[in-house]
């Protein structure tokens, strides 16, 4: 997790963003609560025993959206790092060579570095575990397309890491028009026993049941949201690993208060639930939890 120290809204994100806000409020007014919610998410993240690694952010690259790490970098159990093409020009700075040294530090292995960043020549981009969900049990990955996730490049990275690629369209209503939700990762939740997604974003029938299909023939339960609750954020949560190897369902204070209690207790049946309030963070940077962490999956050393 990377720690913000000049988090605003993007202008550069808003575009096809449309989560995003403008609080009207100063920057540096939005940088410190933001600030305050990301060490508070921390501190409940470690209290249920969940190892975050949290990297400091820096004033020189001018970064706002650094707070989002996921969408640069994947970590898988190959030991293998995967590098991104971003669609916004200033995110691209968020890319840092010395986190990947900060992780071989911790213990860490890292064998290759694959990077698909040359993709930006010919503005093609694939935004991390923003636009990919993976199923890593399964080899299968989940991307709705949009600008963020282009299709052949989706398809090269399955063809990378020898997934199944499920593709489809997920749209929302802005002003009136359905248009293309920015991530995958906003309209879905993959858990290892369950998912958590809109199923009403996607408006292809065909789309829609191939998805359901997939997530059935896996064996999981599927625990539907609305719309209105995917735009509080329902659909970014993320599974961790916590004390005694419990698994935890990760979401903010304001996608848990939009569930209703059934949908609470769906999820509670596969494990607790964490929640922290991260309302300054998801109205001027349009993510949440889920996109906040960057889940750690490389192999450590003989020594550690």
């Amino acid at each position: 997790m990377v720690r913000p120290v000049n988090f605003r809204m993007n202008e550069q994100t808003a575009v096809n963003n449309y989560f995003q806000e403008d609080p009207h409020l100063k920057n540096t007014v939005i940088n410190q609560r933001a600030q305050e919610e990301f060490d508070q998410f921390v501190k409940v993240l470690r209290e249920h025993g969940v190892n975050v690694i949290v990297v400091e952010d820096t004033l020189e690259r001018d970064t706002p959206d650094s707070i989002f790490p996921n969408n640069w970098v994947s970590f898988h159990e190959s030991g293998t790092v995967c590098i991104y093409p971003m669609f916004a020009l200033n995110r691209r700075k968020e890319r840092r060579e010395d986190i990947l040294d900060l992780l071989e530090e911790e213990g860490f292995v890292i064998n290759e570095v694959m990077d698909y960043t040359v993709a930006e020549e010919d503005d093609i981009f694939l935004e991390g575990t923003g636009s990919i969900l993976m199923d890593r049990v399964n080899q299968k990955a989940y991307c709705a397309l949009s600008e963020r996730a282009h299709e052949e490049l989706f398809i090269e990275f399955c063809e990378d890491f020898d997934c199944f690629p499920v593709i489809f369209h997920a749209n929302q209503s802005v002003d009136g028009k359905r248009l293309p939700i920015y991530h995958t990762n906003v309209m879905m939740a993959l858990a290892e026993t369950f998912a958590v997604i809109c199923l009403d974003s996607i408006d292809d029938k065909k789309e829609r049941k191939n998805v359901v299909d997939h997530l059935k023939m896996d064996g999981r339960e599927i625990i539907s949201i609305t719309e209105e609750q995917m735009n509080h954020f329902a659909g970014n949560m993320l599974q961790v690993i916590g004390a005694n190897d419990q698994r935890y369902m990760v979401m903010s204070t304001q996608a848990y208060k939009s569930l209703s209690d059934a949908q609470i207790k769906a999820i509670e049946k596969h494990g607790p639930i964490i929640h922290s309030s991260l309302d300054t963070i998801e109205l001027c940077g349009g993510g949440s939890a889920r996109c906040m962490m960057a889940e750690v999956f490389l192999p450590k050393t003989n020594l550690q």
